[in-house]
């Protein structure tokens, strides 16, 4: 598996994705968000989590405009898988690499906890390891996290499997309480149409060892890499 992880200014997750690759045994390098060409034989991109430009005008918009973007634009339309998490998240949906737009958390506060996700859709390469309704335990750490977009979008990926992830309390329910952020719907991760373009707020890389509290995010990785 050959992987890529794109570094901005302000990133501070890459390594972390870095790291989180290297266990499966992927073959990864990190690239420059200055790069304007990208190697046509990848497997996966992942778009990290940090603050890309100090967060500056708005979360992910001035690192959407950054020329590597434009490699991602094209080599997700050619199937390669790109995961944007957290900050990379804000980045993809700045693209139009995924519908909505990731607005100011509802208590006007940076949130970093570990929360329960629900696995809503196993059904593609980056959930295949995960039971359906599987409850799994992921850290969050994002300030513009409340996931919005219309009536139309909404129905549109709730009826063709384009939730990932929700927030739910320890049972598995969703609640008011269990959604950190006000995310409608309490949605924490969508795909694209095409399911090869992942977007999540959680952070799966921070989930990979015991001794992080959780090592539920690794089967993401798994995933990925069994593909």
């Amino acid at each position: 598996m050959k992987a890529e992880v794109i570094t901005f200014p302000g990133s501070n997750c890459d390594r972390d994705a870095v790291t989180a690759l290297q266990k499966i045994g992927a073959k990864v390098t990190r690239i420059w968000h200055q790069e304007n060409k990208i190697d046509d034989n990848l497997d996966l991109i992942i778009v990290p989590g940090g603050f890309s430009y100090g967060d500056y005008l708005r979360s992910g918009a001035m690192a959407s405009i950054s020329p590597v973007m434009n490699e991602v634009r094209r080599l997700s339309q050619k199937g390669v898988k790109i995961l944007g998490i957290c900050n990379g998240f804000q980045i993809l949906t700045e693209s139009g690499l995924l519908p909505g737009v990731l607005l100011r958390n509802k208590k006007m506060k940076f949130i970093c906890k570990t929360v329960n996700l629900r696995v809503e859709n196993n059904d593609s390469t980056f959930t295949k390891k995960y039971k359906k309704q599987q409850n799994i335990r992921v850290p969050i750490a994002h300030m513009d996290g409340n996931y919005y977009t219309d009536s139309e979008t909404l129905k549109k990926l709730e009826g063709e499997g384009g939730i990932a992830f929700r927030y739910v309390d320890e049972e598995g329910n969703l609640t008011d309480d269990a959604n950190p952020n006000g995310s409608m719907f309490n949605i924490a991760g969508i795909f694209n149409e095409q399911k090869n373009v992942l977007g999540m707020m959680p952070h799966p890389e921070r989930a990979i060892y015991p001794d992080c509290g959780s090592e539920d995010g690794f089967l993401m990785f798994q995933s990925l890499f069994n593909n």
